[in-house]
């Protein structure tokens, strides 16, 4: 290798310098089993003066040229003698051919790629941002999702040598925010789908745009910021075309969209809004084809949930949504709970704290921080007396019954002036 290496540093002309070192890389890569450390050795080679002409050295034993003085093994790139192009080239040449190595070599060898070039990289990011996606795809097809965002993200999407567009930023934000995801990893991918809002709005690319709104609601989900994921999930099963580009969108996408809107309405803090997307769910025919229509419909009407019902809606969740929460309970159990409040208030009058507890299947100390939590957010409607233990629910049903009463009052006194404008003969304009 050494002396290969030493012959094609000595050729003269550029071109077949370049070629034949290309031969030499050609020969490195598909020896079998691959020799790593002379592959390593051709890349540590790349990066030393001998690549190119040689440089005078003075008596001390340093090299200088063009009024630029460096040590042995110095990278040459800081001489203005040292044309940029060969080293270019070859690492191109190398990024490229990497995948014919088998896929530990590929990874040995290309992470040390990037480690020899880091001091110069700026001058290669080309070739780096090949390193880079060929290293992704290996990690992706071995579903290391993580360590394949890792690898994309160290690509620099902002740089003044390589101009790129908006559309080829989107697209890299969401493919890295995509393989966070993979591993549930919402802060990271959150940090790109951020940086990918920005871009996002000026976007004609509809399959891109979709991806980002599908990226964003798995967020949302996994944030348990539950009732706008369940609004966003359901945006994206209102889709209409089933052909974006080359891309046919799957029926069985859109249904796992809408059941997700659905889980994520069931699994929301209960209250008014949650009540309004139950609603909208509820009325649309496509959510009576789901598995998980039963629970939907009882959650809707406001029917106390048994264990037995809650159970086969848990077997239906991811591990997020049964997370523990700081209390020991899960977001299920949380969700859950507050639902079988909010209905036992449409049932009860008045309940004490141990009834309350012993009808949703908790200590009635939670039972009632649980509720005064409710009320003092608004999402249910009462009062608690602490020393009688005793928890008082109130319903809008007498201000409904006065607004209707207001209503008629004012519809029977218009009545009234048009009956007397028409006994006075007056015209009455319709």
């Amino acid at each position: 290798m050494d002396n290969a290496l030493a012959s094609a540093a000595a050729i003269a002309d550029q071109r077949q310098k370049i070629e034949q070192y290309r031969h030499i890389l050609s020969s490195v890569l598909s020896s079998s089993p691959p020799d790593i450390s002379q592959a390593k050795r051709f890349l540590d080679h790349s990066n030393e003066p001998s690549i190119f002409a040689p440089l005078p050295v003075d008596s001390y034993g340093f090299c200088s040229g063009s009024g630029v003085t460096v040590g042995f093994g110095a990278a040459a790139v800081v001489s203005d003698e040292v044309p940029l192009v060969v080293s270019r080239q070859l690492l191109q040449t190398f990024a490229q051919e990497l995948g014919r190595l088998e896929p530990e070599a590929q990874k040995e060898v290309a992470h040390y790629a990037l480690t020899q070039i880091q001091p110069r990289v700026v001058s290669f990011e080309e070739q780096v941002v090949v390193i880079r996606e060929k290293l992704a795809e290996l990690y992706e097809s071995e579903q290391q999702w993580s360590k394949a965002a890792q690898m994309l993200s160290g690509i620099d999407l902002d740089s003044g040598i390589r101009m790129l567009d908006d559309t080829n930023k989107l697209s890299k934000c969401v493919q890295i925010a995509r393989l966070y995801l993979e591993d549930d990893d919402s802060v990271n991918a959150e940090a790109f789908i951020n940086k990918a809002s920005f871009l996002v709005t000026n976007s004609h690319q509809e399959l891109l745009n979709l991806q980002y709104k599908v990226c964003y609601a798995r967020i949302l989900d996994l944030k348990r910021r539950f009732l706008e994921a369940a609004l966003r999930y359901y945006d994206i099963s209102q889709i209409e075309q089933r052909q974006i580009g080359d891309e046919e969108i799957d029926e069985n996408a859109l249904e796992q969209a809408l059941s997700a809107a659905v889980t994520c309405t069931i699994l929301a803090g209960a209250g008014p809004q949650r009540s309004r997307v139950l609603a909208t769910l509820y009325k649309d025919e496509r959510c009576s084809k789901l598995k998980i229509y039963p629970i939907l419909q009882k959650v809707f009407l406001e029917r106390i949930l048994r264990k037995p019902e809650i159970e086969a809606f848990a077997e239906e969740l991811r591990p997020h949504q049964k997370a523990l929460l700081p209390d020991k309970s899960t977001v299920l159990d949380r969700a859950m709970i507050e639902h079988n409040l909010l209905s036992a208030s449409k049932l009860y009058t008045n309940i004490s704290f141990d009834e309350l507890g012993a009808l949703l299947g908790i200590d009635p100390r939670k039972a009632e921080k649980i509720a005064s939590r409710m009320i003092y957010e608004d999402r249910m409607r009462g009062s608690i007396d602490q020393v009688e233990a005793v928890i008082h629910f109130e319903d809008d049903t007498e201000e409904l019954q006065q607004w209707d009463q207001q209503i008629a009052g004012l519809c029977q006194a218009l009545n009234d002036i048009l009956d007397s404008m028409s006994s006075k003969g007056m015209a009455i304009p319709v």
